[in-house]
């Protein structure tokens, strides 16, 4: 057939687009890569769960609205951030760097997710969410994550608005590796102190008309907490080796050209006197053939045996709270503003500079580890606004500290891995700070497909209570606190994984000396509410509480998986004893449960349909401070309030054709009378109905 395209191909074939992608996290501090196990934004299992902000298993206390501040019931799974505090309950938003995913992928990838709760103008709630990925080349990718979600609340005064974006690229070559990062978030909201009286709630048949979770009296009315962050990061190193000739197999091996191949490659006129002289010609095709030889380039391999690491992490945090409405004035116990204002502002600016040294693992067969020594400089400059609303900052503190620390790890094999290192404060504010951390793994193989997975950890941490822990003041929050001791925390972790039976053993212990926490507390306005334990009868502070003795927490649990058929059923429970109830409340017992079948349509459409239950037993949970912005311990002068003995049931159906997911769920279909909160007097959403949509575009 003759070509008639002008250079174009007219065959009428659809072209298969490659599809696959690798991804991975990366040590924040000297930037080692962790391979991820599998992607979140992509994964089929359970999709309907990916949207709450209790968690995937319906481990975290939240104020109700999607998106609100949280906090982890399991003790083991609670991270703080110990340079501004108010990023730790914004997790579920605002995730660090540690937990950021970077991809590999064989042809440039593109999500859109969209999540709605189908409420009414009032109660509704959208989230929608995207994401592109790309390589450049085989070394070398980017992309960049969009997130916006706004949440109305069922309830007065409990919307959240937020929204936060991601830039990232890497390089992965030979000598030089590179990943940059770049995140900033806007994340606002209204907090309303809880509803007047729990009553509304537990008992709606003891008032004389019915509520709709919009009229139930709120204590507190356009007060409002923003939080602004940036982060700029980037982790590169450079490797310093050799290049290595790799043995190629005979077979594997180039084969030479013939003699006549050789020949007939000359020009014709050197042909015609080769032809005439049979010696010459042999002596003109070895010389040829010795020449091929010798431009064969023999396949090698660059082994790294040292390593020059840099990584570099600005941040810029702000957090600011806003109380124009004179009414709420009496809900506190202070107020140390007499005029109004426009805000009150906490801010960070931090570098950090890490340098290190490493030589590398496997360089030469006994070399079974890597070693890496580092030194870390740290800058950080905070602020405060001023009570008095002429002055623009009340403190303007600087700190800087300089650390020095080593790790040692093994990656490489299959039967054992691990991960020591740690660091101690030599010079500045918190000189005599120290943090030892340590993790391994063994792997067994049972059989062909069996595999038994043994996850240890521990740690030892030493280190002074973060400076908004030690200074701060808003309009009806203030404290210094100089003179409070260092926290000593030290734990150890296991994991046993058995692949044959799924199943998941985790055991904890951590001990903690001077723990440190937020405390609330209240006072009571009227005597004639004696015994009262609701928000309006009390005025509010909150204040730094450090329990001077040791607190102890003992965690174990399970995760069972079972199934038969299509039949499915996901099992988890978690044992937690604190010894120090009151300073460090947890519950005895939280529990998940997911049971569910699993079938397909057609052989193209997978159906995941299926209830799931989420329960804890009752405890003093922590409150949550309005002022703050953050969870505070309820103080034992005070009336405290217990939550929990509460099922919460989501009834939900999966779907995924494709390259589409979508579901539709029934979040809290158990509502009525009851104690259906995660936070005292905040109760959670009532009845909902939600769907979500999330679809991948290759091209």
């Amino acid at each position: 057939m003759s070509d008639t395209g002008w250079g174009r191909d007219t065959t009428n074939y659809e072209k298969e687009i490659p599809i696959g992608q690798y991804m991975w996290s990366i040590d924040e501090r000297l930037g080692d890569i962790k391979p991820a196990s599998e992607n979140p934004d992509t994964a089929l299992h359970n999709f309907q769960n990916w949207r709450f902000t209790d968690g995937m298993n319906g481990e975290y206390n939240h104020l109700g609205s999607a998106g609100s501040p949280r906090m982890s019931r399991i003790y083991i799974n609670r991270k703080e951030d110990w340079e501004f505090m108010f990023q730790t309950p914004l997790d579920y938003f605002a995730k660090g760097v540690d937990k950021f995913l970077f991809t590999n992928t064989k042809s440039p990838i593109t999500n859109i997710a969209y999540h709605r709760n189908i409420g009414n103008l009032q109660t509704g709630q959208d989230r929608v969410y995207a994401y592109f990925a790309t390589n450049i080349n085989k070394n070398a990718g980017l992309g960049f994550k969009l997130d916006y979600n706004y949440a109305r609340g069922s309830y007065q005064y409990t919307q959240n608005s937020q929204f936060g974006g991601v830039v990232y690229g890497y390089y992965l070559g030979e000598r030089y590796n590179m990943h940059a990062y770049i995140n900033f978030n806007h994340l606002k909201r209204a907090d309303n102190g809880g509803i007047q009286d729990d009553r509304y709630i537990e008992t709606p048949d003891a008032f004389s008309r019915t509520f709709s979770s919009r009229d139930i009296p709120v204590n507190l009315q356009n007060i409002y907490n923003r939080d602004d962050n940036q982060t700029y990061y980037l982790t590169h190193r450079y490797h310093l080796g050799h290049y290595r000739i790799l043995e190629v197999a005979d077979s594997l091996k180039p084969t030479p050209p013939g003699a006549d191949e050789l020949y007939f490659a000359l020009d014709d006129s050197i042909r015609q006197v080769l032809d005439k002289d049979s010696l010459q010609r042999a002596l003109v095709i070895d010389s040829l053939r010795k020449d091929w030889e010798s431009k064969l380039v023999p396949p090698r391999e660059f082994i790294p045996v040292a390593s020059i690491i840099h990584t570099f992490k600005a941040r810029n945090l702000k957090h600011q709270y806003y109380d124009q409405d004179t009414g709420n004035a009496s809900f506190f116990t202070n107020n140390y503003r007499s005029t109004t204002h426009e805000s009150d502002d906490a801010a960070m600016l931090g570098f950090t500079n890490t340098i290190g040294l490493s030589m590398n693992e496997g360089f030469r067969r006994w070399v079974k580890m890597s070693i890496t020594l580092f030194a870390t400089h740290q800058y950080r400059r905070y602020g405060l606004s001023a009570i008095d609303p002429d002055s623009a900052w009340m403190d303007n503190k600087v700190e800087n500290d300089f650390r020095v620390g080593g790790q040692i790890s093994k990656t490489n094999g299959r039967l054992i891995h691990y991960n020591i290192n740690g660091d101690v404060c030599l010079i500045g504010t918190n000189v005599g700070d120290f943090d030892i951390q340590g993790n391994a793994d063994l792997n067994f193989k049972l059989g062909r497909i069996d595999s038994l997975r043994l996850e240890t950890s521990a740690y030892i941490v030493n280190r002074r209570p973060t400076y908004f822990l030690r200074h701060y003041n808003n309009s009806n929050t203030r404290w210094n606190n100089d003179d409070l001791s260092r926290q000593v925390s030290a734990g150890v972790r296991a994991n046993l994984w058995y692949q044959r039976t799924k199943t998941r053993l985790f055991f904890g212990f951590d001990n903690i000396k001077n723990y440190t926490t937020l405390a609330y507390a209240n006072t009571l306005i009227d005597q004639a509410n004696l015994g009262s334990t609701m928000p309006e009868h009390y005025t509010h502070d909150t204040k730094v509480l450090q329990y001077d003795g040791n607190v102890q927490v003992l965690t174990a649990g399970i995760q069972q998986e079972l199934a038969w058929k299509i039949f499915h059923l996901d099992l988890e429970g978690t044992f937690q004893h604190s010894t120090q109830g009151d300073i460090l409340p947890l519950p005895k017992f939280t529990a998940y449960a997911n049971a569910y079948i699993v079938f397909r349509i057609a052989k193209v459409l997978r159906v995941q349909m299926g209830a799931d239950l989420r329960y804890f037993t009752t405890y003093w949970a922590p409150d949550f401070s309005p002022s703050l912005g953050m969870y505070a311990i309820q103080d034992t002068n005070s009336p405290r309030v217990k939550i929990g003995n509460y099922p919460i049931v989501n009834a939900y159906a999966n779907f995924h054709l494709k390259h589409c997911r979508f579901y539709i769920d029934a979040s809290h279909v158990n509502a009525g009378e009851g104690r259906s909160y995660l936070v005292p007097h905040l109760p959670i959403d009532p009845l909902t109905i939600n769907i979500g949509l999330s679809w991948n575009f290759f091209n």
